[in-house]
């Protein structure tokens, strides 16, 4: 007796999640102009044209990867813990950490409406980070924060400088965040 091939339900939640995992780990790896909707949908396990169906195009993949991410963080982490969770998150090297920073910045010189999002999130970290402090250039003493953690980020992920690539997390945070606090201080 033959067993017949197992039909795979439709769940078009699950395939969604899955095309933005896929998305999200390959934007990470290459950036978005080197992946491909056809790798994306292969790695899902979807057909390409469920990609086009939920979610029109690549740049709005894109969108979604970048947005889901980021103010998913922000939503979640109280102000006070948002620069050492970002910068835990990009540092970690287990495979389930979240990669969009990774590929925000594999990916800052596609211009697309997804440059809009990577502006809006920009813009709602260092907001949340001058909450940090009531000095009068809190604006720009965030935007210095933001800064330094893409930095990091690009010199650790993206160029691989040591020592930095290989630095242990636990001591990249100790250093990153004690200056931060000091940048980021009262005047009281």
């Amino acid at each position: 007796m033959t067993e017949e091939p197992q039909v795979r339900k439709r769940d078009a939640a699950a395939t969604k999640a899955a095309l933005l995992d896929a998305a999200a780990a390959l934007f990470a790896e290459r950036g978005f102009d080197r992946t491909t909707v056809r790798d994306i949908a292969k790695l899902a396990g979807a057909n390409q044209a469920l990609l086009f169906r939920y979610f029109g195009s690549k740049d709005a993949l894109f969108e979604e990867v970048l947005a889901r991410g980021g103010r998913e963080q922000i939503a979640t982490t109280p102000p006070g813990e948002l620069l050492g969770t970002a910068l835990r998150s990009m540092l970690e090297s287990d495979k389930g950490r979240d990669r969009t920073l990774d590929a925000y910045l594999r990916s800052t010189g596609h211009d697309s409406a997804a440059g809009a999002v990577r502006r809006q999130l920009g813009e709602e970290y260092a907001k949340v980070l001058a909450t940090l402090t009531d000095a009068d250039d809190a604006d720009l003493r965030a935007d210095l924060i933001l800064a330094w953690l893409l930095g990091i980020g690009l010199v650790r992920e993206i160029t691989g400088k040591e020592p930095l690539a290989s630095a242990d997390p636990d001591d990249v945070c100790r250093l990153v965040l004690g200056a931060a606090r000091t940048l980021l201080e009262h005047s009281g």
